[in-house]
């Protein structure tokens, strides 16, 4: 009992403790990547190529003065910033990051968590961290945070349906609801679920742009429009937290979209890789669904917010209806 504690809190420490580090490195490529597509060198000036920018950015916040504006809700102003990035964290529980691993004998499997409903825990868990940007938008007492928080819950509505219904069509090709059973049945290469539903895969990888309100659908922040949206009146270390969410958020799509559509930790051609390049593999795939939420960001324009409800409502929707049906058909006429 002792033994198997200490496991789970060793894999809690490891698992987290890397997801805040990717979040903070996230901080940094953000600016790097923007500034290698716009010619520019980025920050260059805290350690060897700007890398401790994200520390000194972390003492900043913490140094920072607090201010809690006039006529917020002071309770719920405070509150919000923490249900806002809470999901993400806790999200990266069920998410295997490989198979598993033989260490002194013992076989350890290579997650937090392994639920038989790992896929309803994660929608359950994202639907939960738009709460926190209305709670704050509206705790706020300002008219742009209010706006902001609004176009969060809109199109939380609006994007949410086709992600669910992505993930449905997956869930029905593996015929589980848990994620470590999912990869396993992408362990050969061309069972990968990216080839037999590309559809689906198209439509989650723009619904998570959706979802963690990135670019061309950061409708929630609109800089020329809202200032800064929901988060315009926090500062100090609640205003960290809302972009630690972000990132933490990108870092959990990110790795649901390796686990649902690429395999997961699997390397072409290679099933029986030994566990740690599986991780790496994991990683990789991982890294770059992150490089592209960077490379969208700088590369396409923001949309108006009637072109962001009718791509949701007109567009999507549709697509992840007619491709659920299409699966559910497949399946059950020339299924095994």
């Amino acid at each position: 009992m002792i033994e198997e504690l200490l496991i789970w809190l060793v894999k809690v420490v490891v698992v987290w403790g890397a997801l805040i580090a990717t979040a903070a490195i996230m901080s940094l490529a953000e600016r790097k990547v923007s500034a290698w597509m716009q010619y520019r060198h980025g920050p260059n000036r805290v350690g060897p190529g700007g890398i401790l920018q994200p520390l000194a950015d972390g003492l900043k916040f913490i140094m920072k003065e607090e201010l809690v504006p006039a006529g917020a809700n002071r309770l719920i102003f405070r509150v919000a910033p923490a249900i806002a990035s809470m999901p993400a964290m806790l999200a990266v529980a069920v998410i295997p990051f490989g198979y598993s691993a033989v260490i002194a004998g013992r076989e350890i499997p290579l997650s937090i968590a392994d639920l038989d409903i790992g896929v309803l825990y994660i929608l359950a868990l994202g639907g939960l961290a738009v709460y926190g940007v209305i709670l704050g938008g509206w705790a706020s007492n300002s008219k742009y945070s209010l706006l902001g928080a609004l176009r969060a819950s809109a199109q939380m509505i609006s994007y949410e349906l086709t992600l669910m219904l992505a993930i449905l069509s997956v869930v029905l090709v593996c015929g589980s609801l848990n994620l470590r059973q999912i990869i396993e049945t992408q362990r050969a290469f061309l069972d990968w679920n990216v080839f037999s539903q590309p559809l689906a895969f198209v439509l989650f990888t723009i619904a998570t742009f959706a979802e963690t309100n990135r670019h061309p659908f950061d409708f929630a922040e609109c800089e020329p429009e809202l200032v800064g949206g929901f988060h315009t009146e926090y500062s100090a270390m609640r205003f960290a937290l809302f972009f630690l969410g972000e990132y933490c958020a990108m870092t959990v799509m990110a790795a649901l979209n390796t686990t649902l559509f690429w395999g997961g930790p699997s390397i072409p051609f290679w099933p029986q890789a030994p566990w740690l390049l599986g991780v790496a593999s994991f990683a990789l795939k991982t890294a770059f669904f992150l490089f592209l939420f960077i490379w969208v960001r700088w590369t396409l324009p923001r949309l108006r917010f009637d072109q962001l409800m009718r791509l949701g409502w007109q567009v999507l929707l549709p697509l992840s209806l007619v491709n659920l049906t299409l699966t559910g058909a497949v399946m059950a006429f020339w299924g095994d």
